[in-house]
């Protein structure tokens, strides 16, 4: 299992260090991109002195397999330090030969040091030696902090004790942050139709737009509107049920135009600063190529025939999941590079990021296997895991090599359970490996205070999924607040559009386009929201006032910090008077600073940690603040 990381981001490290004794320890943390030589490194300082828990962290500059180790040793100068300053201060009376020692020690580590510092050292032990000075300064010379300092990070080669090299993988940012909008290109006529809609996409401030499969869609048990079995002549059927005679994965459907079209998507998303995410969904119609090809990539029943997909009560009688688990006698190793050369020919085609459709129904064994095989020769692609499932396997899947995961967003809704889950996901050993992406809706799901919510509820989930986590993304027809459940006991959308076509008014006057336009460009100006591990809860008096703050972990961005307060009603106003934790601020107890709200333009002088907050749902689901301080 590797640790993830972002070229750039501070990545915290925590070491167990101790030994035998009193004498004073040392311990640093080194890295380097695997397959290179040269290490970097960074001292651990003792947090914890009576758990004996050192802390530090390291910063990666390239994309790729890292590994880091930890290294610890006997710090025999600080400990002679500490030991002489006591000496001195009792006016022992060999305190002659306690600064030869000391010397002894320099004369012993100064060949370890850089060579541009070695003359520091040397006049120091000079110094130490010079019976012609007062003692008092002679032992200062010792006791030099810049000295202590030239040493903080030289091993001691006699007791230095290393551990085994830890795997960390390094992504590009947006591995880690990004704004995604997924939208049906079918539903705007076409790729060639769809490409018009990419300027708005962006000018909301949006990074990835993500399409589900733009494959041939089957024939066979195609599904009509709402899931239904028998299909009209018209009925365009779910792009999940892939494969007809025009092509199985690495085809483009006809009525979404050529790989030519595609290609032109990708490219006019790129002039707008937009990547392309494309659904991944390992999966076949009765009429994929492969149904013919090889059956025994397939699930058979007892009759004879092929197993369809089922999520009881649900069927999927146009979908044939692929047989991960075949028999002895089939050839495992053929699907799974027919698996690969799929991926293969969408990254010819400029595709870096993946959506993979229900990871968690294949083995674990073949993702690892493909996301390093892909990795080896593109290591910057991305893979965002659509896994509703357990915590275990999800987090497995994360360890295995995904880059992003969806989450349980969606379904918490109080201020106990988003505290309780983003403490989970930013401050246990999960935040090492796992990344989330908060949607607060999916063509799947329509949750909480969505389903027949009104749009303060959107503006609600929204601006807390954009600033809770550093990855976001919204379905289209978010902005327009489509709100309408299939039933009181399905989550699904009514009369959803992976069934049908949904053409929508873009221009109406009620769209929450301009909202979302001002969160995600808060977004891109403050760094802090694009870190998850320094989020910080803070306190209210009412519970439904939820009080949270970030700072930035990117090296360069470290003064940005940002103070969120949100009402999670939006049916009502409330009212609370906040507790802040001033440190997590970086503001000094009992002096003014200035908070600058980046949703209304107004600017606040607090003086105390108790301000008081009134937030009215209707006008703003909450206050994004900028901590200006002295």
């Amino acid at each position: 299992m590797a640790a993830k990381a972002v070229v750039g981001e501070r990545v915290p490290v925590r070491a167990l260090v101790y030994r035998d004794g009193h004498d004073v320890l040392a311990a640093r943390v080194r890295w380097r991109a695997v397959g290179t030589k040269g290490w970097s490194s960074a001292p651990l300082r003792l947090v914890e002195p009576g758990l004996d828990q050192w802390a530090g962290e390291l910063v990666a500059e390239d994309v790729g397999a890292h590994e880091f180790v930890i290294e610890a040793w006997t710090d025999r100068f600080a400990t002679w330090r500490h030991a002489a300053e006591i000496k001195a201060a009792a006016g022992d009376p060999e305190l002659a030969i306690v600064l030869e020692e000391g010397a002894l020690l320099l004369d012993r580590l100064v060949s370890r040091v850089d060579k541009s510092v070695r003359g520091a050292l040397t006049s120091a032990a000079r110094a130490l030696r010079d019976d012609s000075l007062p003692v008092h300064e002679r032992l200062t010379a010792g006791l030099d902090q810049h000295v202590a300092a030239l040493l903080a990070d030289v091993p001691d080669p006699i007791d230095v004790t290393k551990t085994k090299p830890f795997p960390l993988w390094v992504d590009r940012s947006r591995a880690r942050t990004g704004a995604w909008y997924e939208m049906f290109p079918r539903s705007e006529g076409g790729l060639a139709q769809a490409s018009k809609r990419l300027r708005d996409i962006a000018a909301m401030g949006f990074d990835v737009v993500y399409l589900p499969p733009v494959h041939p869609i089957g024939h066979t048990f195609r599904k009509g509107p709402d899931n239904t079995v028998g299909a009209g002549p018209d009925d365009p059927g779910s792009p999940w049920a892939i494969g007809s005679e025009d092509g199985g994965h690495t085809a483009v459907a006809p009525e979404l135009g050529t790989i030519d079209d595609f290609d032109a998507f990708v490219d006019e998303a790129a002039t707008h600063g937009l990547e392309v995410a494309l659904d991944y969904a390992l999966q076949c119609s009765p009429d994929h190529p492969w149904v013919r090809a090889h059956p025994e990539w397939f699930v058979h029943r007892a009759d004879g025939s092929i197993a369809y997909a089922e999520n009881p009560p649900k069927k999927y009688q146009d979908i044939y999941p692929i047989n991960f688990w075949p028999d002895e006698d089939s050839d495992r190793a053929a699907l799974w590079d027919a698996c690969k050369e799929i991926l293969d020919h969408w990254i010819a085609h400029g595709v870096r990021i993946f959506r993979v459709d229900n990871p968690h129904t294949k083995p674990f064994a073949f993702w690892q296997w493909l996301i390093d095989a892909v990795r080896a020769e593109h290591p910057d692609v991305v893979f965002l895991a659509e896994a509703f499932t357990r915590p275990a396997v999800m987090s497995k899947l994360a360890e295995i090599g995904f880059s992003q995961s969806y989450t349980y967003f969606a379904w918490r809704t109080a201020r106990w359970e988003l505290e309780e889950y983003l403490e989970e996901l930013a401050h246990t050993e999960l935040a090492d490996w796992f990344r989330p992406n908060f949607w607060p809706n999916t063509p799947d799901i329509l949750a909480g205070v969505l389903r027949n919510g009104p749009p303060a509820a959107f503006r609600l989930r929204l601006l807390l999924a954009a600033t809770m986590a550093p990855s976001y993304g919204i379905y289209s027809g978010y902005e327009l607040c489509e709100n309408e459940p299939a039933s009181d006991a399905n989550e699904e959308y009514l009369h959803s559009e992976k069934y049908e076509l949904r053409p929508r008014d873009w221009n109406r006057p009620d769209s929450l386009a301009r909202f979302i336009t001002l969160v995600n460009d808060v977004r891109r100006h403050h760094p802090a929201l694009a870190s998850l591990r320094t989020i910080h809860f803070h306190d209210a008096d009412n519970d439904n006032v939820l009080v949270y703050s970030k700072r930035a972990d990117i090296v360069g961005e470290e003064d940005d910090v940002v103070l969120c307060v949100v009402n999670l009603d939006p049916h009502t106003w409330h009212e609370a008077t906040l507790s802040l934790d001033l440190s997590a601020l970086g503001v000094e107890p009992g002096m003014p600073f200035d908070v600058f709200d980046e949703l209304s333009g107004e600017t606040f002088t607090w003086s105390n940690p108790w301000p008081y907050v009134r937030l009215d749902p209707t006008l703003t689901p909450g206050h994004v603040l900028h901590v200006r301080r002295a």
